[in-house]
């Protein structure tokens, strides 16, 4: 790590960390090359293995290859020309990946779509970004672009797997194959060398907490510099041998950079479009890494809590629990776990460890964690148990990821130090800024915005608080537009509380509110598929949510959780009061954004009436 100090003279001195670029990529560089250069190295290689008739059928990379290039000449005969943008709208799929590479080999530009989109951010995205031609997965996303009114003529519409009646005789690949055959070989060769580093690769909308999403264009210099150095950097993970399993959104750019950076590190790529199917897809799949949001890790650890309980083992959980904990604090001394704490670890894992593992395919090592604080108690915990969460931090702005723990290099409660070419530097009022290689161009067809998004010496603003220490580890502390201001004057980063909150097995969305007003409150909702689980854990009969949110039990077990988080702020930052909420957030009622983050502005306008019945009587709480 570098420290850089910037003198201005009409300015203070700003400091800022860089790590230093491992490997720099040609300006001809393009993703493409990506998967090109592993066709020149391993063409026999395992690229994906695809779910299908029951099982996991294997797809080379030479296998892969004559696909993308079948599917490009369909592409063309489209008339898909260099720069072309084509629309993609699907669950997690192969197909998905399978055409995102084909658009690249055709010169076109992917721009990924929620399947789970309304019709008016449709209509936005596909005439913002003057998409020709889009594909979608089924009738129902056909249906959907139809309402939009941009289905016609001038754009081709293309479905994966049209329903039976449907009047469509073959699927959006095999029409595409079928269409291209007459396009030579050669002009899909020419189209692959095209794009430079410096041309657009993707535009992606940010799913946005507030007003329209804004479409970020990303370049093939900021996926390939980025990939191809995270590989470098992290061998233990990208090392030719690895297999991982992609169950978020395609259209979200952490699971898209992740799919460049599988084919970039040689590792065996898998699809899971179902969560519902997930424990299944793992347990066949069997990755050796992962990719997550702290909620599914939450889940895991909470689910098998609960089924210590069931099967009369939880005093033996939370021993284990206790010294998976302590072990992995352990490592991070001068001395290292005791020999008697890796005895105890030992048998642990023989009891609890190795069923938790399994759980997940039973060959995961390490797992990464974005879009939001895991927690340091969990972090330990699974690190303790042999998985190590590696969590990292970025945007869409950042290509993903532009800081991550390593497997040598880890601070629990960090989100690491930079990546390759990555530098980060904190304003005045705390504010993350970033500069890189992995930075954005701007956002499509909006130059107030990008204008608006760097300061005057052209760092980006992120948008959210942190710090970062001597050795160079960024902490996140909070979001600039979350921060909270109480009547008293004091400033309250709900991010911390929430987090905390949050993991406990009876919650799944946290609000914490109080701007303006007396103290702290916060709008809890219940998580209905922990509720069974943690009834029978404490023997209480079956209950539904509505009578579980007025039982005694359940209230208090939540009153525990709200005084845990409260031991990481001050009194004046600590929750006061607390409500639950009916029902949950969901993206279908607008209260979360496609990439689960809560829409903070649409929940406290929505529910403003349960905020105010927090502060009727301040007097109790004050």
């Amino acid at each position: 790590m570098n420290a850089i100090a910037t003198l201005d003279a009409a300015a203070p001195v700003r400091v800022s960390t860089t790590t230093p670029l491992r490997l720099h990529v040609p300006r001809t560089a393009n993703v493409d090359a990506i998967l090109r250069q592993r066709l020149t190295s391993e063409p026999e290689a395992v690229l994906a293995e695809v779910h299908r008739d029951g099982g996991w059928q294997k797809v080379t990379v030479a296998e892969f290859d004559a696909q993308v290039v079948a599917v490009a000449k369909g592409l063309v005969a489209l008339g898909v020309e260099p720069g072309t943008t084509v629309g993609i709208m699907s669950r997690t799929r192969y197909e998905w990946t399978l055409l995102d590479f084909a658009v690249w080999a055709a010169g076109g530009v992917p721009v990924p779509i929620y399947e789970t989109s309304s019709v008016e951010q449709v209509e936005w995205i596909l005439s913002n970004s003057a998409i020709r031609v889009v594909v979608v997965e089924n009738d129902a996303n056909a249906a959907t672009v139809e309402a939009a009114g941009l289905a016609g003529p001038e754009r081709e519409v293309l479905v994966i797997d049209p329903a039976t009646g449907s009047g469509r005789r073959d699927g959006a690949i095999e029409s595409l194959v079928a269409g291209g055959a007459d396009v030579a070989d050669a002009e899909i060769e020419r189209r692959r060398r095209l794009a430079g580093a410096d041309d657009l690769a993707t535009i992606i909308y940010t799913s946005g907490t507030t007003g329209r999403p804004k479409g970020a264009e990303l370049t093939h210099g900021n996926f390939t510099t980025l990939a191809l150095n995270t590989v470098a950097e992290v061998p233990e993970v990208f090392n030719g041998m690895g297999r991982t399993i992609i169950f978020l959104p395609l259209a979200h750019v952490f699971a898209r950079f992740v799919e460049v950076v599988a084919v970039a590190g040689g590792s065996v790529l898998g699809h899971s479009p179902d969560i519902k199917n997930l424990t299944k897809d793992l347990a066949a799949f069997r990755p050796t890494y992962l990719l997550g949001v702290p909620r599914i890790f939450e889940k895991v650890y909470n689910t098998a809590e609960q089924s210590s309980a069931a099967e009369k083992a939880r005093g033996y959980f939370n021993w284990a629990t206790a010294v998976a904990i302590a072990y992995s604090r352990a490592l991070d001394t001068e001395r290292g776990p005791s020999l008697w704490l890796k005895f105890q670890r030992l048998f642990a894992d023989g009891l609890v460890y190795s069923k938790l593992r399994d759980k997940l395919g039973g060959r995961v090592k390490f797992a990464v964690s974005g879009g939001g604080p895991l927690g340091e108690r969990l972090g330990h915990f699974y690190r303790g148990i042999g998985l190590h969460i590696i969590e990292g931090y970025g945007l869409t702005e950042t290509t993903a990821p532009t800081s991550v723990n390593r497997p040598g290099a880890t601070r629990v409660g960090s989100v690491g130090q930079m990546l390759p070419g990555c530098s980060v530097s904190i304003a005045d009022d705390g504010e993350i800024l970033l500069k890189g290689p992995h930075l954005f161009r701007g956002y499509h067809r909006n130059p107030e915005a990008t204008a608006a998004a760097f300061d005057e010496d052209g760092w980006f603003r992120t948008g959210d608080l942190g710090k970062v220490d001597d050795e160079g580890f960024v902490h996140i502390t909070g979001r600039k537009k979350e921060i909270i201001v109480t009547a008293g004057g004091k400033n309250v980063a709900p991010a911390v509380l929430e987090d905390r909150v949050r993991a406990h097995a009876l919650v799944s969305q946290c609000v914490v509110v109080g701007d303006n007003r007396p103290f702290i409150g916060a709008l809890v909702t219940l998580d209905a598929e922990g509720l069974a689980g943690w009834l029978t854990m404490h023997k209480k009969p079956a209950m539904t949510a509505a009578e579980a949110m007025t039982d005694p039990d359940v209230r208090e077990s939540i009153d525990r959780a709200v005084e845990r988080a409260n031991e990481a702020v001050s009194q004046a930052e600590s929750i006061r009061k607390w409500a639950f909420l009916p029902g949950d957030f969901t993206i279908e009622n607008g209260h979360l954004t496609p990439s689960m983050k809560i829409k903070r502005s649409e929940v406290l306008r929505d529910f403003a009436a349960d905020v105010d019945e927090l502060y009727v009587d301040t007097r109790a709480a004050s």
